[in-house]
């Protein structure tokens, strides 16, 4: 039996060791500083939280939830950050924002490149449900581009995540559910040549209850 690397990430820690050689997880990533831009107070939903990396980078007053389909990373998050959030093992899927509230902010940062078109539409169809007026979901993904770096374009196929996409192709997926939707392609997010494409949506197009 011939072990895949990439199902080492399935372990917190070394996912988690992994973000951190990369320059996925330090507080000066451009990611977390100008584009999530966490502000005290915020309820923050946490789509495929991981082991919550998030919460090491963000203000402590914040009303943060988060979700993550592997059962290791929700036990390693609820270890380490105990009551400093809600964490469960839930995937993408309808009922997972069902009676969950409003929110200030969703995060999915790397999970859409892991869903086919169905799930991402999904999880931008809850997302554009559970947001209040003026919040943002932010999600962040590997990207293909033309003229790309041939190493980020051979990671990229090397990825767990099996629905990496074009610009384009991610683009059309929010705008079914936002009308303001501005993407951002960064190739030096990290410290390996990586192409990552970054999603801001806002406004979603669906009526909301009176209140």
């Amino acid at each position: 039996m011939i072990l895949d690397p990439r199902s080492l990430l399935s372990s917190a820690g070394i996912y988690s060791l992994f973000r951190q050689i990369v320059g996925g997880s330090r507080p000066e990533n451009r990611y977390v500083s100008d584009f999530v831009r966490v502000k005290p107070g915020h309820r923050i939903l946490d789509i495929g939280c991981g082991p919550a990396d998030l919460l090491a980078d963000i203000p402590h007053d914040v009303d943060y939830h988060g979700f993550d389909t592997e059962p290791k990373y929700i036990k390693a998050a609820k270890l380490r950050y105990r009551d400093r959030g809600t964490f469960r093992v839930q995937a993408v899927a309808p009922e997972a924002v069902e009676g969950i509230g409003d929110f200030d902010l969703a995060v999915a940062t790397g999970v859409v490149h892991h869903l086919d078109d169905h799930e991402a539409d999904t999880l931008f169809a809850g997302a554009a449900k559970i947001l209040r007026p003026g919040a943002r979901l932010v999600t962040l993904d590997g990207v293909y581009v033309e003229r790309q770096n041939p190493i980020a374009k051979l990671l990229l196929k090397l990825d767990r995540g099996r629905h990496v996409r074009t610009a384009d192709q991610y683009i059309a997926l929010a705008q079914k559910h936002f009308e303001i939707v501005k993407p951002t392609i960064l190739h030096d997010l990290m410290t390996i040549p990586y192409t990552h494409i970054i999603l801001e949506a806002e406004r979603p197009k669906i009526a909301k209850p009176d209140r």
